[in-house]
């Protein structure tokens, strides 16, 4: 009964320092170390308990191999998902600061057609009292007429860069859409 507690007590350490030691175990390096604990016989002078820790070796070199192969394919997997992020984030960051620019001109021609009504309804109130008073003055038409030319160009320039703003908005939309359409074009061909 000795001996069988014996032999439990060196198969318990010597899975204790396969499970320690599985990465740096080599074949040959310790593995007589293994088989003493085991077989409680120095050089592996026990055949069955031999074969069995090569058995078990065997085993945890191919479970070892398996972790491995495993390991490799999530850090290619994890290596493609940041590649994806990446192109990805760049695509964000160019949408964003072209949308950044068109509202940037879009401010500008907004503050340009203020401007040109403020303008315009001076010249407007101008001509109004030049007529209560009697007084036709040809100046003050000529410069109402050109703020309402004014008025009317930063209007037409705030209209263009609303819809350059809009298309800005609408090209990434459009692109995917047309990548999903042909992707399932493919799909279907292939199906």
């Amino acid at each position: 009964m000795t001996d069988i507690n014996e032999l439990q007590a060196r198969i318990a350490r010597a899975l204790d320092r396969i499970a320690t030691g599985v990465e740096g175990f080599e074949p040959g390096g310790g593995a007589d170390e293994v088989l003493d604990d085991i077989t409680g016989e120095p050089d592996g002078a026990s055949g069955t308990a031999a074969a069995d820790a090569e058995e078990e070796a065997q085993r945890l070199r191919v479970l070892l191999e398996d972790e491995r192969l495993a390991y490799a394919q999530l850090e290619e997997r994890l290596k493609t998902l940041r590649d994806r992020q990446d192109g990805a984030s760049a695509e964000l960051r160019e949408q964003v600061s072209a949308q950044r620019e068109g509202l940037a001109q879009l401010d500008s021609e907004l503050q340009r057609l203020r401007k040109a009504n403020q303008m315009l309804r001076e010249s407007n109130d101008a001509l109004r009292e030049a007529n209560a008073a009697g007084v036709g003055e040809p100046h003050l038409i000529n410069k109402a007429m050109l703020a309402e030319l004014e008025s009317i160009r930063a209007e037409r320039s705030s209209e263009a860069a609303e819809t350059r703003v809009v298309l800005a908005a609408l090209e990434p939309l459009l692109a995917e859409a047309a990548r999903g359409g042909a992707e399932a074009d493919a799909q279907e061909e292939a199906g």
